[in-house]
C-alpha cells in the first residue's frame, strides 16, 4: 500500500504543471507592463502620413502587423530563415513605443536617432525582464538595424514595400498626390521578391493613374 501511496505521489507531482519561476520567458508582471508600453504602438499615427494630412492615417503597429503577413506568405528565398523574418518585421519598429516615428523630415540626425532607439530598446527589454525573449527581441532589432543578414535585407525591402502600398492606397481613398514617397524608394530594393512586390505596385499606380 504504501510503494501504491507513494507511487500514486510521484504521479500527482509530475502531473502538476510547471511553477511560474520553472518557465521559460518573462513574469507576468514583466510581461503586462512590456504590453502595456507596446499600446503606444496602436496609437501612435505614423508621422509621413500625419505630415501629409491624410485622415485616419496608419498607426506603426498597423504597418508592423501588415508587413508580419508579408513575410507570413512571401515566396520562399533561398537562405533565408521565413520565421525569422516574421518576429523581425514584428519588432523592427518596436523601440517607437517610447521615441515615436523619427522621419528625416524630423531633422534629427541618423545618429542621434539610433542612439535614441537604442535606449529605448534597452529599456523595453529591461521591462521584459532580460531574460531569452527581451534577447531574441534585441538580436533581431539588431540585426535589422545594421541590415547584417539576408532576413535583414528582405524586411527592409518589406519595410518599403508596405510604405508604398499604403501610399497608393491612400491616393486612391484620399486623391492625395504622394509621389514623394514612390520616390523615396526607388531603386533601393534589395532582394527579388521586393523588387517584384513594389514593380507590381508600381504597375497598379500607373494603370490607376491612366484611366482617372
Amino acid at each position: 500500500m504504501a510503494a501504491a501511496s507513494a507511487s500514486a505521489s510521484e504521479s500527482s507531482a509530475s502531473a502538476a504543471p510547471p511553477s511560474p519561476q520553472a518557465m521559460e520567458g518573462p513574469s507576468p508582471s514583466s510581461a503586462i507592463d512590456f504590453l502595456t508600453l507596446c499600446h503606444r504602438l496602436k496609437t501612435t499615427k505614423r508621422a509621413g502620413w500625419v505630415r501629409r494630412e491624410i485622415q485616419d492615417p496608419e498607426s506603426i503597429a498597423d504597418h508592423m502587423y501588415r508587413m508580419g503577413v508579408m513575410a507570413l506568405i512571401a515566396n520562399d528565398i533561398p537562405g533565408v530563415n521565413r520565421d525569422r523574418c516574421i518576429k523581425m518585421a514584428i519588432v523592427h519598429d518596436i523601440a517607437e513605443a517610447i521615441v515615436g516615428d523619427i522621419t528625416p523630415s524630423d531633422g534629427v540626425p541618423k545618429l542621434e536617432k539610433s542612439r535614441r532607439e537604442r535606449e529605448a530598446l534597452e529599456h523595453m527589454c529591461t521591462l521584459l525582464g532580460g531574460e531569452s525573449r527581451a534577447k531574441e527581441i534585441a538580436d533581431l532589432w539588431m540585426e535589422y538595424e545594421e541590415n547584417t543578414s539576408l532576413e535583414a535585407k528582405f524586411v527592409k525591402d518589406l519595410d518599403k514595400v508596405e510604405m508604398i502600398l499604403q501610399a497608393l492606397e491612400y491616393e486612391n481613398e484620399q486623391g492625395k498626390d504622394l509621389n514623394e514617397f514612390f520616390e523615396s524608394t526607388a531603386g533601393k530594393f534589395q532582394t527579388d521578391v521586393g523588387k517584384a512586390w513594389a514593380a507590381e505596385i508600381a504597375s497598379r499606380r500607373k494603370r490607376l493613374r491612366s484611366s482617372s
